[in-house]
């Protein structure tokens, strides 16, 4: 039986092309910043987005704490969109490490200006100090929407206005430059902070990068030592996460393509709720408790995610073909009207 693996767009695995990159990488000690190989991603990852500087790190998690650590202090609150990665993936490590909480604001992960302004508490000793603006483009748990462009400008101007940093959750921000046509560093520009992510659609193995000023990535360097991401001989990881930024962002649009396709089968299944598709994330919602149609699509060959009690995500991805996805989907589709 043939599996077509759409639980994330973490499963995919480096290449012939990478491997041999990644073979080849020249290394050193990081901690000591002398892997140039991670200089070069450093470099590489700043120019592409528009930033001073940027750092290494193992994972988007880290890249994603590692902010809230820069921009806010113990007892401050930190703004973000219903279903935010930092808030809802990252085993609580916000309460853990930052010492904030988190107001949300708007309703399914995306939100308004005005929806970040109602939640922005009064400067007075009653209150936590409003002291961030979280924002995830693309959004995960909203089905890889992408944050429309206009509605970012007025949360930053408005952010902006009061005081507040600005940090961009840009795991898959390559998902959403491929989507609207526009540079990631015009995506990035309005934020202090950002992460991205090179282990996801772009295909490399390992790692994260967490950009800003030189300012904020001296005291990210700092913080990655006291969460144990400091690295060694970490050139060979970077060479691979490289290797992925030259050669691996164009192609998602194909991804993109395949998302549709996996969509446009299920539609008009019974029962089926569709969220609308923009990248490479299909979430749906079905009359069917989501872990059990999970597991009948699994003895089928087919695996996703169950998000909820009743909704799933399929994410495609560089390791499954079009052919894969079109017999998934209709997999999927005969266990609906079954």
């Amino acid at each position: 039986m043939q599996v077509c693996d759409l639980r994330s767009d973490t499963l995919t695995k480096p290449t012939a092309a990478m491997r041999a990159a990644m073979a080849a990488a020249e290394v050193g000690d990081d901690v000591y910043g002398e892997d140039p190989s991670v200089r070069a991603l450093e470099a590489r990852v700043a120019a592409l987005l528009g930033k001073e500087a940027a750092l290494f790190v193992p994972s988007g998690t880290m890249g994603n704490q590692i902010g809230l650590l820069v921009h806010t202090r113990p007892g401050d609150e930190v703004i973000i969109g219903e279903g935010s990665h930092c808030a809802f993936y990252e085993s609580g490590a916000a309460s853990a490490w930052a010492g904030v909480q988190f107001a949300v604001a708007g309703q399914g992960g995306l939100f308004t200006a005005d929806e970040m302004l109602e939640v922005v508490k009064p400067a007075a000793d009653h209150f936590p100090r409003t002291r961030l603006v979280v924002v995830e483009n693309t959004h995960n748990r909203a089905g890889g929407r992408v944050f429309p462009p206009s509605e970012i400008a007025r949360i930053t101007a408005a952010a902006r206005e009061s005081g507040l940093g600005l940090h961009l959750d840009g795991a898959r921000i390559w998902n959403a430059s491929v989507a609207t046509g526009m540079d990631v560093a015009a995506l990035a520009a309005a934020f202090d902070t950002l992460s991205v992510c090179f282990s996801k659609g772009l295909g490399a193995p390992v790692g994260s990068a967490f950009v800003g000023s030189r300012e904020h990535v001296t005291a990210a360097h700092r913080f990655r030592k006291m969460l144990g991401g400091g690295m060694r001989q970490a050139g060979i990881l970077a060479a691979g996460a490289l290797y992925a930024l030259e050669h691996q962002r164009a192609r998602l649009a194909e991804d993109h393509a395949k998302a549709r396709l996996f969509a446009d089968t299920l539609q008009g299944a019974p029962g089926v709720e569709l969220q609308p598709v923009e990248t490479n994330i299909v979430s749906f919602a079905t009359g069917l408790p989501a872990a059990e149609l999970g597991k009948r699509a699994a003895a089928r060959g087919v695996l996703m995610n169950a998000t909820g009690k009743r909704t799933l995500r399929a994410v495609t991805h560089l390791d499954v073909s079009e052919a894969q996805v079109a017999s998934a989907a209709s997999v999927l589709k005969e266990l609906l009207e079954t």
